[in-house]
């Protein structure tokens, strides 16, 4: 039927186009494991009022700047707010927390929240808050009205220092 030397070509070729075909699977797989990698968003769970409309807003900003947001509504943040460590002289209306465990209270500019998370800190720090609710800050924009303010860096001691001053409009994006 078939001649000897007519098989061994078959069964070398259709080695040949296994061999192939491994190879370009792995690399597929790798390239796209690699670009999944990469453009996997930052995920925050954040705890807020359901009628909260500027937390909306807020949350809007942070998506939008490539944050994945977790909605959580409760009536009462404040035993969550405690159980996190923020004393109240720094709270405000919501709480975002991170999947490594950082809190961030309030309206922060995102970019300092991916500053943030992008940086090494001891073990003492618990996150970032803008304390209150400053006009102008991300989700609380009114016509052109603005406030300086500080986002600080909250610590387990229940002190703080300052992160960044935010001093117009333009350093919040």
């Amino acid at each position: 039927m078939f001649s000897n030397k007519f098989i061994f070509k078959m069964i070398s070729l259709s080695l040949v186009v296994i061999a192939l075909a491994s190879c370009s699977d792995t690399a597929a797989n790798t390239s796209t494991q690699t670009k999944s990698e990469k453009i996997s968003p930052l995920v925050l769970d954040i705890y807020k009022s359901p009628t909260c409309s500027c937390c909306e807003k807020w949350i809007s900003h942070v998506d939008e700047s490539g944050f994945e947001s977790k909605i959580h509504n409760f009536q009462n943040l404040s035993p969550l707010k405690e159980k996190a460590g923020i004393k109240p002289k720094y709270q405000s209306c919501h709480t975002a927390i991170s999947k490594e465990g950082y809190v961030f209270e309030g309206h922060i500019p995102a970019k300092f929240i991916k500053q943030f998370l992008n940086e090494k800190h001891s073990s003492e720090v618990i996150g970032l808050s803008v304390p209150g609710m400053p006009m102008g800050s991300p989700g609380m924009e009114y016509d052109d009205k603005f406030m300086p303010y500080d986002v600080v860096l909250l610590k387990s001691n229940g002190t703080h220092e300052v992160y960044r001053s935010v001093k117009s409009k333009e350093e919040q994006y």
